[in-house]
């Protein structure tokens, strides 16, 4: 709970406001116990009229207004402090899924994601509206009771010191104890709104395969554990809640006792000091059962809070990207650099130069590293060794809008937006797009004449990731954007795979035209499109094995020479 503690008490003026608020209000418990003994005392003892004890009536309702407002206040202020609290929560998660999407996308199930920004956040509001404003009453309110208590009859203050140690002691055992089932019963939440989220979204394909009634049994089964776990944490809360009110009962009737022996017996005490007393002690433990329960509650948050804090770990550190800016023609050189996903997959370091104008061919199995390296060029993961220098310049020192403003990168399955042809083609161009320009794109990237033969041509609204087109079609949309940019760098993972040959040689000559003036990287898994690249670069569990031309390779690594000819003979399995 370190680290909600420490969010919780950064919003410095809430928390003073909380502590005076706390201070007003146990100066009205004394107060109102006060005034309320002095009226009784007076009407019963010493017989005074009305009029006499009006002024003790009206002081009385003034401290019952305070201790109400200021209860109210203490509230407010620790809703507030939970909305804050949650708000920020949620940005720090958000952000570390914006500023790793690569390695947010990759890791987990998107139904665990949504489950952790809603239900695992919320869950965090008991520590802040109620563990928070609880604990900082008990750090003031109980002092002050008892020192009052202490002042009137020491004999009492004594006993409420031997009892009162019982019910922190019994909060930090049952405590432990309420956290493993809060722990299960968080993780079973996040597996099963992932699972569920996930269900939905292939709902139609298990449908098609017939696996909609096993997934079915599933969601069962994983609702019913849930079932249990929540079950499992109320009954310790029941638990929790019973015992600390049998602690706070015994010893009250062990004052009791003790006062009634001292006023009836002993007549050591009068009536008013007995009296107060009396009233002050049962708030005194009523704070602290208040702070019991409370913790309980605090206890299921940390296990939230430390999902959380998990989830922010996996994730490294974003790409440090500096304001100088980069000019075309780019050249990249990696000293060194490398890169691990937290305890799985590694990319050894490797150093290597790609010079301005050049095209430079990635090949391996898959698995290998390809798409990784790939991606610690393109600045979208951030090498956990080395550097990368852009024109001589490390990378933490330009522009992030300057290179992402100079580069494209094209996949297998390009992400198409729902919206008109011309918005997706115009989407990334740093400037306003004129007609001609726009279809001279379309044209270069082979796609005017589908564009043309639609009734609305490029206004034509195409789906959420491009439903209604073809992967070819797509891939050319993809291209076209591109043309209309004019990138510097450009990043391919083999956009032609999967396609016919009639569309891949459209692409393939689309995307020699976009090459002539870029610097070009590609993920090659047809060995044949990379024959002419003027560096191969050949990866194998993550490790660079080897780097240099095609015939540079053929005559002297034998993994590559086995390699094409596995392609050629028709063997295609080794690379996908």
């Amino acid at each position: 709970m370190g680290s909600l503690k420490q969010m919780a008490y950064s919003q410095n003026n809430r928390i003073r406001l909380l502590f005076l608020a706390s201070l007003a209000k146990g100066l009205a418990m004394i107060g109102q116990a006060l005034f309320f003994v002095w009226v009784a005392d007076s009407v019963f003892l010493k017989s005074a009229s009305f009029e006499d004890v009006l002024p003790l009536l009206a002081a009385l309702l003034a401290v019952i207004v305070l201790r109400a407002g200021a209860s109210y206040a203490i509230g407010r202020l620790g809703i507030t402090l939970s909305v804050e609290a949650r708000r920020r929560l949620r940005r720090e998660l958000i952000a570390s899924y914006k500023e790793n999407p690569l390695q947010g996308s990759i890791a987990g199930q998107s139904g665990r994601k949504v489950g952790l920004l809603l239900e695992a956040v919320d869950d965090t509001d008991g520590y802040f509206s109620k563990y928070i404003p609880q604990m900082i009453q008990s750090y003031t309110i109980p002092l002050m009771l008892l020192g009052v208590i202490f002042y009137l009859n020491w004999t009492t203050g004594l006993i409420i010191l031997i009892t009162a140690p019982f019910i922190p002691l019994f909060m930090a055992i049952v405590g432990k104890r309420t956290k493993q089932k809060a722990d299960e019963k968080v993780e079973q939440l996040a597996g099963f709104s992932g699972a569920f989220l996930d269900v939905l979204q292939g709902l139609t394909t298990l449908r098609l395969f017939g696996q909609a009634k096993r997934q079915s049994d599933t969601i069962r089964d994983n609702s019913l554990k849930f079932r249990d776990s929540t079950m499992d944490v109320l009954k310790s809360a029941f638990l929790s809640s019973l015992t600390l009110e049998y602690i706070s009962m015994l010893s009250i009737g062990i004052v009791a006792l003790e006062i009634g022996l001292r006023l009836v017996v002993f007549d050591s005490i009068t009536f008013f000091p007995a009296f107060l007393v009396m009233l002050l002690v049962p708030d005194f433990f009523n704070l602290l059962k208040e702070f019991g329960s409370a913790f309980h509650t605090a206890r299921g948050s940390a296990a939230s809070a430390e999902l959380l804090a998990e989830e922010l770990a996996k994730n490294h550190q974003p790409v440090v990207w500096g304001e100088s800016p980069v000019n075309a023609p780019i050249e990249l050189a990696l000293e060194q650099v490398g890169f691990q996903y937290g305890e799985g997959f590694q990319l050894e370091p490797a150093s290597f130069k790609l010079e301005a104008g050049t095209s430079t061919a990635l090949v391996g199995a898959s698995g290998s590293g390809k798409s990784t390296l790939m991606n610690v060029v393109a600045g979208l993961l951030p090498a956990t060794s080395g550097r990368l220098l852009i024109n001589g310049l490390p990378q933490e020192q330009v522009g992030e809008d300057e290179w992402f403003g100079q580069l494209s990168y094209i996949t297998q399955d390009p992400y198409l937006f729902a919206g008109t042809i011309k918005e997706n083609i115009e989407l990334g161009a740093n400037q306003a797009v004129a007609p001609q320009e726009l279809i001279a794109a379309a044209q270069k990237a082979g796609i005017l004449e589908l564009i043309e033969s639609l009734p609305e041509g490029f206004e034509t609204v195409i789906g959420e990731a491009g439903r209604g087109l073809s992967g070819g079609e797509k891939q050319r949309l993809v291209l076209a954007r591109a043309f209309l940019k004019k990138p510097s760098l450009l990043f391919f993972d083999e956009p032609t795979a999967g396609l016919d040959l009639h569309t891949e040689q459209v692409l393939q000559n689309a995307i020699e035209e976009l090459s002539k003036e870029a610097t070009v990287i590609t993920i090659a898994h047809r060995l044949h499109t990379i024959r002419n690249a003027s560096r191969i670069i050949v990866l194998e569990a993550g490790k660079v094995e080897a780097i240099g031309t095609h015939e540079e390779l053929m005559d002297s690594f034998s993994p590559y020479r086995s390699m094409i000819e596995a392609q050629q003979g028709g063997k295609q399995a080794w690379v996908n």
